[in-house]
């Protein structure tokens, strides 16, 4: 039994807080923390059989920080606050000797880029204090990796091509919207693309690769779009013998518009401009008037479906698997009161936690995903809530 610290009160926060309180099993008591405690205070008044304590903290502050570990002494503390915030909080976690965990790399302020190096610098100090940081264990980054994993331990001796899927299928209805934190959404989308291919990366325009994927169980045929993401990096580096991956995302003509509207008339900057006498970060502004993604959850139908096809060999023959999950809206709104993409990325950080307080996944260090036995998460994962589904040797190359 563990006590769990959460930082952050977003859609994630909420599925996470909900999630940990289904495995009291697992976790004897829960502290949900943020800067602003009436969010935290809305989410345990939904948990019932649960007490879940609420404390307010500034995520960006270390001695406050070091102090609230300190004063609530868990064994395990769960980021999902922003990703400008991992750093001052994998500081504290230092600092106190107690595990570390969270959903997506660090990304400074003033530059829309996102990639581990900070977080990887911290491998020798986190394994000199015997403590251990698990970082990405989302949905993508996090079980995209892990059914990378599976891949290479169960379906392929060698993984030379990897292209990662992510579908959302549903519709809230709203002119335009983010299913997560519009400033963070927008500039990952926007940002440069890049793929990994013949031992480097390759850079292209944002959203300017397209392709038609036909996804399974009644999805059916969506434009994806290519574009980074994280978790290349880490599996690039951890499974050398990928030569080609690349991340794709589905997007709606509709949401492709509103945002080239938006990018032309400079509502998506992320550099300071004057506006009546004060500095104001453009997107910032933009997140303000922008639906709270939180709201969407009574709104949004359909489903997700992420996944990933590795191709390469098996006992010399050439062969590929697709690993994905289908999530649907609406069960994931009943259920937790958030929508599938908070729903995706929560519990996989629950059953990450759960992986290490238990020390079925657990080493000193900075670690990411696909480093450890990816069944005895996957096996925790799917009566979670996000069970996976694997086909061998459908899917046409992209």
């Amino acid at each position: 039994m563990s006590k769990v610290l959460i930082v952050g009160a977003g859609g994630v926060g909420r599925v996470v807080v909900h999630k940990c309180a289904q495995r009291k099993d697992i976790f004897s008591a829960i502290t949900l923390a943020s800067r602003t405690k009436s969010k935290c205070d809305e989410i345990a008044a939904e948990i019932k059989d649960v007490t879940v304590k609420t404390v307010q903290v500034d995520a960006d502050n270390v001695p406050a920080l070091v102090a609230l570990i300190q004063q609530e002494q868990p064994q395990l503390l769960i980021n999902v606050a922003l990703p400008y915030q991992d750093l001052t909080i994998m500081d504290a976690c230092l600092e106190t000797g107690v595990d570390y965990l969270d959903t997506a790399n660090y990304e400074p302020h003033e530059t829309a880029k996102f990639e581990y190096s900070w977080q990887w610098a911290y491998h020798d100090r986190f394994k000199e204090q015997g403590v251990m940081a698990l970082l990405g264990s989302g949905f993508d980054p996090g079980v995209t990796n892990v059914f990378t994993a599976l891949a290479a331990k169960k379906y392929l001796d060698v993984i030379e091509e990897l292209d990662i899927i992510d579908a959302n299928a549903g519709n809230h209805g709203q002119p335009f919207a983010t299913n997560f934190n519009p400033e963070i959404n927008i500039r990952e989308i926007t940002a440069t693309c890049r793929h990994w291919e013949n031992g480097q990366w390759v850079e292209s325009a944002p959203l300017t690769t397209k392709r038609v994927f036909d996804f399974p169980e009644g999805i059916g045929p969506m434009n994806i779009y290519r574009l980074y993401h994280e978790e290349m990096e880490s599996l690039v580096k951890h499974i050398p013998t990928i030569k080609k991956a690349q991340f794709w995302m589905t997007f709606s003509d509709n949401y492709l518009k509103h945002l080239e509207v938006l990018q032309n008339v400079g509502m998506t900057r992320i550099d300071e401009v004057e506006f009546q006498g004060q500095k104001i970060v453009p997107i910032q502004f933009l997140k303000a008037l922008l639906p709270d993604p939180a709201s969407l959850g009574p709104l949004t139908k359909g489903k997700t479906c992420i996944g990933v096809i590795a191709r390469g060999t098996k006992d010399g023959q050439r062969k590929q698997v697709y690993i994905y999950n289908i999530c649907d809206h609406e069960a994931c709104y009943q259920e937790t009161n958030s929508q599938a993409i908070s729903y995706t990325t929560g519990v996989p950080a629950v059953v990450g936690g759960i992986m290490m307080v238990t020390g079925q996944w657990h080493a000193p260090g900075v670690w990411n995903m696909e480093q450890f036995d990816p069944e005895v998460f996957l096996a925790e994962l799917g009566p979670m809530g996000l069970p996976h589904r694997v086909v061998e040797g459908e899917w046409p190359e992209l």
